[in-house]
């Protein structure tokens, strides 16, 4: 008999966790508590809930939350606050949801005084990472049920065919082959993995895009966009003020329409294998072209350079799932303090597949001084003469070690 007497499940209503709601209840005998988060993934949620109500989960046990504003706000924002970039391209948009659903997975269990937590994640990706280090972070001493580390369900088959005995519904696009890709959506991107995508050198089909237009098919009208930011963060969009989740919603749909934020990319998982995966992150490409922009004109050189040098570290933590790690914590510190100065507005063109800066100001705490940097008289607001000086200091170990060489 297991120890196990309530247990919360991450739940999206999909077959893989309709599969794994009743094998808890098969194998644990447990009370199940069923979790889905809202982060913007454009699917309609309530089917979830009557899918839970027809597996006997109790009207209090299922929570079906919003947390679009608070993903964006306090996940999605913080992150962009340092440029960050896995790998030299990857936005991110999968690794970044997981602290929040793990968070939401922990309150819940506390809430309702659950005993353990459960996830869908197969033990070959990261995501099982992802949530685990954050659950055990914020709850040292919860037991963790990852089904697809004790089943035997290890393929489709066999998955369908527990569905079947256990009156599980499913969907004709299972029965005939299973969806083309495995999907995960929310409101800064949306990626593909599997199938066709398995071969690094076969070009994703056209058809598999669901929120771009292919850049040859965008519009041949540019479109400007004026980007406001205070403290790093984006504000309003052409003068209008949004709140975060609007902001990306709005920078979605631009991008989409004009084919921007396609990726594809052979990354290195967590669990040390290469996998590829093609990514749709529209408003984030826009995002952080705009906050670079910003930042050329308010950071202090040796702060910008000094964020670039920590940025792949900082990409790394949340790709690996320590956002609740003390040394993630602490370099979010950091980072926020370097935006204070962060303010002003940036003004962009989206032009087929292009984020093209075409002016930038702040009128408060612009670094840009033009008596100095101009190309016309200057009226001495610099002396050229002193740029002798620091050349030759700088070159000095050069002359030496060059003199050196030649007396051998």
């Amino acid at each position: 008999m297991s120890d196990v007497k309530k247990v919360v499940l991450a739940y999206s209503g999909g077959l893989d966790t309709s599969v794994i709601l009743k094998w808890l209840q098969d194998t644990y005998q447990c009370e199940v508590v069923t979790f889905t988060a809202d982060l913007g993934q454009g699917e309609e949620l309530e089917p979830a809930r009557q899918k839970a109500l027809k597996f006997g989960i109790k009207p209090e046990n299922i929570f079906i939350d919003d947390l679009r504003e608070e993903f964006v706000r306090d996940f999605v924002f913080p992150m962009f606050r340092a440029n960050t970039i896995y790998e030299g391209e990857y936005l991110l948009g999968t690794s970044i949801a997981r602290p929040l659903i793990a968070k939401r997975l922990i309150e819940i269990a506390r809430q309702t005084g659950a005993d353990a937590i459960a996830h869908g994640a197969t033990g070959k990706g990261n995501d099982q990472v992802r949530f685990e280090l954050g659950a055990y972070a914020l709850m040292p001493n919860i037991k963790i049920i990852a089904p697809w580390r004790e089943w035997d369900l290890l393929s489709r088959e066999k998955l369908l065919k527990y569905a079947e005995d256990a009156g599980i519904e499913i969907e004709m696009k299972h029965k005939q082959g299973g969806a083309p890709y495995s999907m995960d959506a929310n409101l800064l991107h949306i990626s593909y993995e599997g199938r066709h995508l398995e071969d690094p050198n076969a070009e994703p089909e056209a058809s598999m895009w669901r929120w771009t237009v292919s850049p040859e098919d965008a519009p041949d009208q540019a479109e400007y966009l004026d980007i406001e930011f205070e403290k790093g963060d984006i504000v309003a969009l052409n003068g209008k003020r949004m709140t975060p989740a609007a902001v990306l919603a709005e920078l979605n749909r631009l991008g989409s329409k004009h084919g921007i934020g396609r990726l594809d990319l052979v990354e290195n998982r967590y669990v040390g294998m290469k996998s590829r995966g093609c990514y749709e992150t529209p408003g984030g490409t826009i995002m952080l072209k705009a906050h670079r922009a910003i930042e050329s004109l308010t950071l202090d050189r040796e702060v910008a350079h000094l964020k670039d040098d920590l940025m792949p570290r900082y990409a790394s933590m949340i790709y690996n799932g320590y956002w609740w790690a003390p040394e993630r914590v602490a370099l979010q510190q950091l980072i926020d303090h370097t935006q204070e100065h962060v303010n002003g507005t940036v003004r962009l063109k989206l032009y087929k597949g292009n984020v093209i800066v075409v002016g930038r100001d702040s009128k408060t705490d612009s670094l840009f001084d033009n008596t100095i940097a101009t190309f016309e008289d200057d009226a001495g607001a610099y002396d050229q003469k002193d740029a002798g000086g620091f050349i030759k200091l700088n070159a000095l170990r050069l002359r030496i070690a060059a003199n050196a060489r030649q007396k051998k």
